[in-house]
């Protein structure tokens, strides 16, 4: 008898007698596969329908199914579909079922190499990703995904078997792989860090962890497993039970931040034996500073990364590096805050770890780097007071300084060495000109040479540019390229102390008028935008372009050295760069195109930022958006990984466009930007982000009177207040709130305000006022029709009785909410609900319906993502456990709240760590 099996490993087919049979039409190839997936079932005739028509079938879908199954009959044979009431059974087998079984196998059996021999012919049976001529059919689609974690599921066994066995061959590359596709996989991550460590590349085993913890932590805001934090800690102690190969010597993971150096810096011999003097012997008793000074384009960055650079071997435990952007034209400085946390990450510490306070994440970097041996750069400070919290405390590391002003008050204070940048010599302007270009093109023509450096007055930024432009034009003589900056018309006068006559912006004017029509309206447009740096997108909206020619201008603006950059994708300016193409964009656009270009930057960033929330939250408030401008380029963020990264990256330039939207009267733009761009901020806790955001949509909703949208935003920045502890402000914001919907009138609206109040006044302690918000809540989310609303905020009026000890009545109303919102499906509500209800049995006496409810909504809230509020309900269970008499299991809930919790200075972490301090 001839065998006949169905493949679903790969592309749908059939094997007859070892020929593979197609299988013709999406819809025939579904009706197999929804049989082949139902193995020796019958599938009712009504279901197979829905299935394959994905519940949107055709008037003619029953005639249509017979005709699929009568062909599949006759190229399969008649047995092979069995018409069985009220449907059809499929009889023959399929790969699935005999990868199922061969993987079932390898689980049960206790010999390694029959595992291992069984899990390698089920993977030889995927011929692809599975299904994938199916697509479009959602059940299929699902499915689909299911094999695919079978076949992951698969694989890592056999991994895991193979590191058991010492068989560690390209083991690692092939996990590698697997990681950057399947980014919060622990099982996957652990195999993969033991794969590194023991073939003795600890530093990669290491960094593998890191990447986990910060995927883990940006994208669903936890911390990598116990189990796997044990992990870390034992190849960074090379413990011996893992069973690894001495590492390679020197692979200890330390931060190198420092830019990239440029071949354009001058000797500056005096100036880096100065540096050189900070960090010798005996040089300093406090921390050795230096502060470097001058005026714009002197080269203070070029000097401070050339230096970073030559005595980076005199701190083996890293150089840190901040663009404090202190002096940009129009965006605003770096906060210390947020270099803080940059630098705390790339010394390791654990995101969620990080405390929220500027002097508490002063405090913990100073601890993380007491007795590290670093060099930390500082660059383009505005003043002493955004420097003075990045500054470590112990004399073995060292800190660079780069400033426009002197920081006098650092010198003194702190005892800073200072250094006031002058202008290059003429010597050494001409030797870097020829570190650009090669010594052969200026020797020939000395007084052109001497003409060039004096055209430029000697300022390294300008040198660079000129040098650019011969690049660019080497068929121009030098002579000849002096003459055209001769004739060129500046912008600004020269700086202070440079060469009488020189005009250092005609260096920019003759460099931009050796581009091309379109780089030059690219440049001046470019000084239009608002941020620190511009990406590739957001250029390619601002000039209304297709992306592929931006990416050419932007190349040729990169070329000509009137643009760097920083990063792949995006591109930055000098501060004098982008003062001049401002300028330029004042003079040589009109009006309206300068307006028109603004307005396709503020729709780029408003429809990017609006597909970004959508993907980090699908089931959020729809934001109404007219259409964008012709010529606006949104970019395709797919998933929810690429969202989140996108709103990290873009986050101080979507802040500036809100403030460039509001100046410019674009009050629509402006209040939908700020809640597309609310989650994020919520969720990364950039509480004075969101408060400055949400003024101004307050602003722009009242302008376009539009009172729903003013008192959304007024519950926003209530919220924003409330976490700064600012109470009394999200008091007045709340009650403005519940006026502007009892204008409307909105119900809902009103019931979502009493709800905050009430939340508001239990971080105030108030448990009575809380209790009259959540009775008015309830009674408005009913009245408005909405039962979730209603179920939420009948939790709360039991917490609320639970606060004030009537914990009988408690009860009652948190089971009643709890039960609702399990039939709504509200999953972060059924948690809190939950919770509730384990403090009231605890308070009860009922200790282990306490532990019980308590252990369901730490499940719930670590299958959601809430970390904080995991932490929170762990923190109670140990409670309930220790009231119950089990101190053992108490400490364990407690340690598990402490790891969970995300900001370790919180008041109940701390709570936690003493009830363990004093178990």
């Amino acid at each position: 008898m001839e065998r006949v099996q169905v493949r679903l490993l790969g592309p749908l087919d059939v094997t007859r007698a070892g020929q593979v049979v197609e299988i013709p039409g999406l819809r025939r190839k579904a009706v197999l596969a929804v049989l082949a997936l139902h193995p020796g079932d019958v599938v009712r005739a009504d279901q197979l329908i829905d299935l394959v028509w994905a519940g949107s079938p055709p008037a003619t879908a029953a005639n249509t199914l017979q005709s699929h199954v009568s062909y599949l009959r006759r190229v399969l044979g008649h047995a092979a579909i069995v018409a069985r009431p009220p449907g059809y059974l499929l009889s023959l087998g399929t790969d699935v079922q005999v990868a199922d079984g061969l993987i079932g196998a390898a689980k049960r059996v206790g010999d390694r190499a029959a595992a291992r021999s069984d899990l390698e012919a089920a993977l030889a049976l995927w011929r692809g990703p599975a299904l994938t001529d199916t697509v479009g059919v959602p059940w299929l689609e699902w499915q689909a995904e299911r094999l695919t974690e079978l076949h992951l599921d698969a694989t890592l066994a056999l991994a895991e078997i193979r590191l058991e066995t010492a068989d560690h061959d390209g083991l690692a590359a092939e996990l590698e792989q697997l990681a950057r596709q399947h980014r919060w996989n622990e099982r996957l991550h652990r195999c993969l860090m033991l794969a590194l460590y023991r073939v003795g590349r600890q530093r990669e085993a290491l960094a593998a962890y890191q990447r986990l913890r910060r995927s883990l932590d940006e994208d669903l805001g936890i911390a990598p497993s116990p189990p796997l934090q044990d992990l870390e800690v034992a190849i960074l102690r090379q413990d011996p039970v893992l069973g690894a190969r001495p590492p390679v010597k020197g692979t200890a993971v330390v931060p190198a931040q420092l830019p990239a150096g440029t071949n354009a810096f001058s000797r500056r011999r005096a100036e880096l034996a100065y540096l050189d003097s900070l960090v010798g012997d005996g040089a300093a008793h406090g921390v050795p500073i230096a502060v470097i000074s001058g005026m714009a384009g002197v080269g203070k960055t070029a000097l401070a990364v050339h230096w970073g650079h030559r005595v980076a071997d005199r701190f083996p435990d890293g150089q840190l590096y901040a663009n404090l952007r202190g002096f940009h034209p129009t965006g605003p400085a770096l906060d210390p805050s947020d270099a803080l946390r940059g630098f705390l990450d790339a010394c390791g510490v654990a995101r969620e770890r990080i405390p929220a306070g500027l002097d508490a994440q002063a405090a913990l970097f100073r601890s993380v780097v007491n007795g590290k041996r670093m060099l930390v750069v500082l660059d383009n400070a505005r003043d002493v007071d955004q420097v003075r919290p990045l500054l470590p405390g112990s004399p073995s590391s060292a800190v660079v300084i780069t400033s426009r002003n002197r920081l006098a008050e650092l010198v003194i204070a702190e005892g800073a060495r200072p250094l006031a940048l002058d202008l290059p010599s003429r010597d050494d302007a001409r030797e870097l000109l020829v570190r650009r270009l090669g010594a052969d093109r200026f020797a020939a023509e000395p007084e052109a040479t001497a003409e060039l450096i004096a055209r430029c007055a000697r300022l390294p930024l300008a040198l660079a540019v000129a040098a650019a432009s011969c690049a660019i034009h080497p068929e121009l003589s030098v002579a000849a390229v002096a003459a055209q900056l001769g004739g060129a018309a500046g912008v600004l006068s020269a700086p202070s102390g440079a060469d009488g006559g020189a005009d250092v912006r005609a260096v920019f004017s003759w460099s931009y008028r050796t581009l091309g029509r379109a780089a030059a309206r690219l440049f001046r447009l470019a000084g239009l935008h608002p941020g620190t740096d511009i990406s590739a997108a957001a250029a390619a909206g601002l000039a209304g372009l297709p992306a592929a020619e931006t990416g050419r201008l932007l190349a040729e603006l990169a070329r000509a050295h009137l643009l760097t950059e920083p990063e792949p994708g995006r591109y930055a300016f000098h501060d004098l760069l982008r003062a001049y193409a401002a300028e330029l964009a004042l003079q040589e656009e009109s009006g309206p195109d300068r307006a028109a270009a603004e307005l396709r930057l503020v729709d780029h960033y408003l429809h990017s930022a609006i597909a970004a929330a959508t993907r980090l939250d699908p089931r959020g408030e729809t934001i109404d958006v007219p259409p964008p401008a012709v010529g606006c380029a949104p970019v395709d963020l797919p998933d929810h990984d690429r969202a989140t990264a996108w709103f990290v990256a873009e986050r101080s330039a979507l802040l500036a466009t809100i403030a460039l939207a509001a100046g410019r009267g674009l009050d629509g733009h402006t209040w939908r930007l700020a809640r597309a761009m609310q989650g994020f901020l919520d969720r990364w806790t950039y509480w004075e982000d969101q408060a400055a955001n949400q003024r101004l949509a307050i602003d722009a909703a009242g302008r376009e009177r539009l009172p729903a949208v003013e008192a959304n935003a007024q519950c926003s920045l209530a919220t924003a207040y409330a976490q700064l502890r600012r109470f009394d402000a999200a008091q007045q914001h709340l009650e403005r709130a519940f006026d502007r919907y009892g204008q409307l009138p909105d119900d809902e609206g009103q019931a979502k305000v009493q709800y905050q109040l009430g939340w508001l006044a239990n971080q105030q302690g108030d448990a009575d006022r809380a209790l009259r918000h959540a009775r008015l809540a309830v009674h408005l989310y009913r009245r408005a029709g909405n039962e979730v609303g209603a179920a939420r905020a009948l939790n709360s009026l039991g917490w609320d009785h639970a606060l004030r000890g009537d914990h009988l009545r408690a009860r009652s109303r948190c089971e009643q909410a709890l039960a609702q919102l399990r039939r709504l499906g509200d999953r972060r509500f059924e948690a809190a609900a939950s919770d509730s209800l384990g403090f009231i049995h605890h308070h009860l006496g009922d200790h282990r319906s306490a532990i019980d409810r308590y252990e369901q909504a730490a499940r719930m809230y670590r299958e959601i993502g809430d970390r904080f509020y995991e932490a929170d309900t762990l923190h109670h269970l140990g409670d309930a456990r220790l009231a119950d008499g089990d101190r053992a299991a108490a400490a364990a809930a407690w340690r598990a709240a402490l790891a969970a919790f995300p900001d370790p200075t919180h008041p109940d972490a701390q709570a936690v760590a003493r009830k363990l301090a004093d178990r």
